[in-house]
């Protein structure tokens, strides 16, 4: 419950010393609260540059590729599009992206997890292939003819580009981003090139799981508003901040009263971020009517959640609870789209999906969409594909599926238990007391994605 006058004493119009030292503790836990959910994109990139660099991926110095599977801990990561992901650091000058021709799928976030440019497919080069110029704040070098443009509010930045494996050729794929190539500027008459690592054996942990409920957050908060140059439009939330004793240019050292409060509003703050991913109630969110599918953005063709009036906090917490970097092509809902989400954590009664439970999902033939289409089980507490011994997540119409009818339904199993027969080639494994939930991807989708003429239904009990 909000505060009221009975909860504060004042005596002669004036708190008494315990309404004041309530009131100060309560104030400074609804900030770090507020600043907590505002901050979380930030120390969840930081997440995935420390989960680079501990497997040896340094900025500027390597960058992965990975055909990902569940080894690979990333909030809804997939196995469909393998990677390529690193690191860039702008402190010395701008770098350049190298995109050769092909079907890339690529974009470039800042630190905070704001767009910064889209590349190949639905970028300015269409997959016809470019140089890409990604620049540090500031920066008014002239050295820029020849290169598309990117201007980063920060001086260390995401790169990550996902490459189509046309034809269900992994290896092909794989190679396409090997013939990726990134170096300084500076170099470019003699690039020094970053060098490529094939991290897909790695058990990478690219997620910031280990500190998003106690001090390590505010930790690796501190670090990154200490290194990054100050974003003109958070200004208000570094207020906030400062209220909590992190401050640019200055140590933080909460005291034994300010530690338990920045802890238990990290735990509390992280439990409404999933509230909000899985649990939300609006209406905006459901993708058909009386469905439990729901449409993973809630602010379509905008990567930095912003409305006609104001930002969307709640589609904003919602995003960055479940997933990773944020693009306009990834929030489309038209044709012309690179890909569409949906998702769904719940069955047709309205239940949660439970690890325990054995379930079937009835895909309608053809799916629309002129490449192909996939679903992925993740871990609610993780966000990351499951971990089991099946060691699979995935059911995708270019691998597993790549036989089923073109016709009437496919029926796709998900339980603890194998299914019987065949079907176990298109059954998903789960674990008894965990809690999944899926993401159903169409690359390429056509009208009646869009248009409600066709839809999924729901999970059934089996």
């Amino acid at each position: 419950m909000p505060a009221t006058e009975a909860e504060y004493e004042f005596v002669g119009n004036y708190p008494t010393p315990d309404a004041i030292g309530r009131a100060e503790g309560d104030a400074a836990f609804a900030r770090a609260v507020t600043a907590y959910r505002f901050w979380y994109p930030t120390v969840s990139l930081e997440g995935i540059f420390n989960g680079n660099r501990e497997a040896g991926l340094n900025d500027n110095e390597q960058f992965g590729i990975a055909a990902a599977g569940p080894k690979l801990l990333g909030f809804t990561v997939n196995s469909d599009t393998p990677y390529g992901f690193g690191a860039l650091d702008l402190s010395d000058g701008p770098m350049v992206v190298e995109l050769p021709a092909g079907p890339f799928i690529g974009l470039v976030d800042d630190h905070h997890q704001r767009w910064v440019t889209d590349m190949g497919i639905p970028g300015r080069d269409g997959g016809k292939g470019a140089k890409y110029l990604i620049l540090p704040p500031g920066y008014e070098g002239d050295e820029t003819e020849g290169y598309l443009l990117g201007r980063a509010a920060s001086y260390r930045v995401m790169f990550a580009v996902r490459v189509i494996p046309v034809g269900g050729d992994l290896d092909q794929a794989m190679n396409r981003l090997r013939q990726v190539r990134v170096y300084p500027l500076s170099t470019a008459d003699d690039p020094k090139l970053m060098e490529v690592i094939d991290a897909t054996e790695i058990a990478l942990d690219t997620t910031p799981l280990r500190s998003e409920d106690n001090l390590g957050f505010w930790e690796v908060l501190h670090r990154v508003i200490d290194a990054e140059p100050v974003v003109d439009e958070f200004r208000p939330m570094y207020g906030l901040l400062s209220a909590l004793g992190i401050e640019k240019g200055k140590p933080f050292a909460p005291d034994e009263r300010m530690r338990p409060i920045l802890e238990h509003a990290a735990r509390v703050a992280r439990d409404q971020l999933l509230v909000s991913a899985f649990a939300s109630g609006r209406p905006d969110r459901i993708a058909w009517p009386n469905s439990r599918w729901e449409w993973v953005g809630l602010v379509p063709d905008n990567a930095d959640f912003e409305t006609a009036n104001g930002l969307d906090l709640e589609a904003r917490d919602r995003w960055f609870a479940q997933a990773i970097v944020a693009s306009p092509a990834m929030f489309r809902r038209h044709e012309g789209a690179g890909s569409l989400y949906w998702l769904s954590a719940r069955d047709a009664t309205g239940e949660f999906l439970n690890g325990g439970n054995s379930y079937t999902l009835e895909v309608p033939q053809p799916v629309p969409g002129n490449l192909f289409w996939s679903i992925t089980v993740y871990d609610a507490q993780t966000r990351s594909q499951v971990q089991t011994d099946q060691n699979k997540a995935a059911l995708r119409s270019m691998f597993e599926l790549a036989h089923a009818p073109r016709e009437g339904n496919v029926t796709l199993h998900f339980g603890p238990d194998a299914p019987r027969g065949d079907a176990k080639g298109r059954w998903i494994k789960t674990i008894p007391g965990k809690g999944w939930f899926v993401y159903f991807r169409i690359y390429g989708p056509e009208p009646p994605a869009f248009d409600g003429t066709w839809r999924l239904p729901d999970f059934e009990r089996a």
